[in-house]
């Protein structure tokens, strides 16, 4: 079992994966500024396997030092989507990239280290996505990503995951992103408003992206210095097809296309995620399961728009 250290391990993902490494056996260590006052890992203070530091990744002498004393590091910490890196771009350059260099610079190379990159750096493209397709980051954040994704290859130490849009539910929730906000609007308010409706999108649910994490540790050495696209083959659909899903789990909802106005967000793809399958791994849960668990899972968060629940 490995000593894995996860930079924003409180965060929608990390919490997710915190709690299945340690179900597999894993000591995890967690580094995380708790920017958005999150308890999301209070669960984990039980486990005799877990650890929190609570400090910043900017912090170059302690992250450093925790870097040393692990076998694998998995830098989550982030300013994530295109709104949140356009509000503070220095943070999100020292955030997104300057912290995934400098753990780069820190490794020896009996060490391991797996990356979460965006296929949203794929921009928008009429071909089928694989991971040899070029790069049109069309926002600060995909481009601050990318450059970390480079920094990491070139030093030839790592693997790097090429990430869908995530959903479902997790003990750090987020209502921004797209299917999870698509769900809650839907429950809410009883109706979408969709721009652009036919532009299309990978997803995959966030319990499989903790899989694939553990996947790659069990498989570390055949995955050295590869890049992988991480999604749901079955989940390459439109805006307008995901509301469609969602209809039939909500019946009276109304979904109306709004020909007239664009969407900031021009990200219009399909994705192959054949490289990563063609190793074993494949993902367990559909949009139909992350729904319904949404659909469940929302009558907890009471207050609409509330802070806690977005990156935003």
């Amino acid at each position: 079992m490995s000593k894995v250290l996860i930079t924003g391990g409180a965060g929608y993902l990390g919490s997710t994966l915190s709690e299945h490494l340690l179900d597999l056996g894993h000591s995890v260590t967690v580094l995380d500024n708790l920017m958005y006052k999150q308890l999301s890992l209070l669960s984990l203070f039980k486990r005799t396997n877990f650890k929190f530091v609570h400090g910043d990744v900017r912090n170059t002498e302690l992250l450093k030092q925790l870097v040393a004393s692990h076998d694998t590091v998995i830098p989550l910490a982030a300013i994530v989507g295109m709104p949140s890196c356009k509000q503070n771009p220095e943070l999100a350059i020292d955030i997104n990239f300057n912290h995934v260099k400098n753990i780069v610079n820190y490794l020896s190379q009996d060490q391991q280290l797996i990356i979460p990159n965006t296929n949203s750096q794929y921009g928008s493209s009429d071909s089928i996505i694989t991971e040899d397709s070029p790069f049109k980051p069309l926002s600060l954040y995909a481009e601050t990503k990318c450059n970390a994704e480079k920094v990491v290859l070139d030093k030839g130490i790592g693997v790097v995951l090429r990430l869908a849009t995530v959903f479902g539910i997790s003990p750090r929730m987020r209502q921004d992103l797209l299917v999870n906000d698509f769900v809650y609007k839907s429950m809410y308010d009883g109706y979408l408003v969709i721009f652009e409706g036919h532009f299309k999108r990978n997803y995959i649910h966030v319990q499989d992206i903790a899989k694939t994490f553990a996947f790659i540790i069990s498989n570390y050495i055949k995955c050295n210095n590869q890049v992988y696209n991480v999604g749901l083959s079955s989940a390459n659909i439109s805006k307008v097809e995901l509301a469609e899903k969602i209809k039939n789990f909500i019946p009276n909802l109304v979904i109306k296309q709004d020909e007239f106005k664009e969407d900031f967000d021009k990200r219009n793809y399909i994705v192959s995620n054949a490289k990563l399958e063609s190793l074993g791994w494949h993902a367990e849960y559909d949009l139909e399961y992350g729904i319904q668990q949404l659909i469940h899972g929302y009558p907890l968060i009471i207050n609409h728009n509330n802070r806690n629940f977005t990156n935003l």
